[in-house]
């Protein structure tokens, strides 16, 4: 299947919406929130969520832009999603690196447990931090 540029902009936006729904979902009422997850977590149509809901089409539309809007107003001003985001990459490269000076120091002629028990602890740490 052969995306169009345009179709592959509004997939990753869904996601992104998604993603923003986790973090600030409980700043909308609980109908937009409603909405929103059947929209885009459940991927229901406008119809199937305006029948869930006893409104029309264009009422469940309103409701998706406003409580998109509120979303990305907030992760514009606050960020929590994006400073989230950065905090876990970070993790993962920080596990990688320990993982990997484990490696070198292990298949060193003359292993060093001083480097081994800093890893180790560098790992337990990201680990902690991780299941937070």
């Amino acid at each position: 299947m052969i995306l169009r540029k345009g179709a592959a902009a509004v997939v990753t936006k869904n996601l992104e919406i998604s993603y923003l729904l986790d973090f600030y979902g409980d700043v909308l009422t609980e109908k937009q929130r409603d909405v929103m997850e059947q929209y885009y977590n459940d991927d229901l149509s406008l119809s199937e969520i305006a029948d869930n809901f006893g409104i029309t089409r264009q009422g469940v539309r309103d409701a998706i832009k406003r409580g998109e809007g509120t979303i990305l107003e907030l992760e514009d001003k606050v960020g929590f999603a994006r400073r989230y985001r950065a905090v876990q990459e970070g993790i993962e490269s920080l596990e990688q690196l320990a993982r990997d000076i484990n490696f070198y120091n292990n298949n060193n002629y003359a292993m060093s447990e001083d480097i081994h028990r800093a890893a180790d602890e560098m790992l337990h740490i990201i680990n902690r931090m991780s299941e937070a």
